[in-house]
């Protein structure tokens, strides 16, 4: 008997960088997925790395800034569901070293500051929700299943 393939889930970390009350927000460019939409900064695991160590070399990457570890802490988790399943870690950035600025000008075309009562309408869905969890002390949620949100 041939044994089934199993299932395989997709792990990213999503990184919150606050300061005062504005959201860092880069928009996404010539990645072919949520183009011309603006998200945080965010990436995949690599494998053989922790939620945290991921988040730090994500936020290294894409916006040129070091994080200690005991400076970040996971404040989330989303399950989500569009083309493919995913399980999205959200962090949190307390402070970091460095001045953020767009290290990777070939996926993004704009890296900002945005006031949290003003973010731009043409954000990722699910990261505006995962915003609006984290404002609201809710660590948990699914995203793009059929389930209405509670």
């Amino acid at each position: 008997m041939i044994p089934e393939e199993k299932f395989k889930l997709i792990p990213d970390v999503h990184i919150f960088l606050f300061r005062e009350n504005q959201a860092l927000l880069l928009r996404r460019f010539n990645t072919g997925y949520a183009d011309s939409q603006y998200s945080i900064v965010a990436g995949h695991m690599d494998g053989n790395e922790t939620a945290q160590a991921a988040a730090i070399r994500e936020a290294r990457e894409e916006a040129g800034i070091h994080i200690a570890p005991s400076n970040i802490e996971v404040v989330g988790v989303m399950h989500r569901k569009q083309e493919d399943e995913r399980i999205g870690f959200i962090l949190v950035a307390h402070t970091w070293k460095g001045e953020p600025f767009n290290a990777e000008p070939d996926k993004c075309d704009d890296l900002s500051w945005f006031s949290l009562d003003d973010l731009p309408e043409n954000m990722v869905p699910y990261v505006r929700r995962a915003l609006q969890n984290y404002q609201n002390g809710q660590w948990f949620d699914s995203f793009g299943w059929d389930t209405p949100k509670k």
